[in-house]
């Protein structure tokens, strides 16, 4: 089984910065994929940020410049640099993970998510 967990939200003022982790544990052979999406009330889930195997990442329009994806391969770990954070921001995010399992099957796990929130 895989274990998917975020860590590292909070509360933090408008302009300020938080970094989030995510880490994958238990029957992981390989990751391939991970991602951030967020999720705040009465919107749909939202992608943030994502980055594969062989470090390529990709971000929507909107998210450019502001948000920094990266990973630390040997600890199956992702990370989410956010600066400039603004009220709009405030969110649970989600972490996604792509790989292959112990079986050498394909698995695609989230975390529980981590809120953050933009308060002045």
């Amino acid at each position: 089984q895989v274990h998917v967990v975020e860590s590292g939200g909070g509360l933090v003022q408008p302009g300020g910065s938080l970094r989030l982790s995510c880490a994958a544990s238990g029957s992981v052979v390989s990751v391939l994929h991970m991602a951030w999406y967020r999720s705040a009330p009465r919107n749909e889930r939202e992608f943030i940020a994502s980055i594969t195997d062989g470090d390529v990442t990709n971000y929507p329009d909107s998210g450019k410049g502001r948000f920094i994806i990266s990973r630390d391969s040997a600890k199956n770990t992702v990370y989410l640099q956010m600066n400039s954070l603004k009220p709009e921001d405030t969110a649970v995010y989600y972490c996604n993970v792509h790989g292959v399992d112990e079986r050498s099957l394909s698995f695609d796990a989230w975390g529980q998510g981590t809120q953050v929130s933009v308060v002045s």
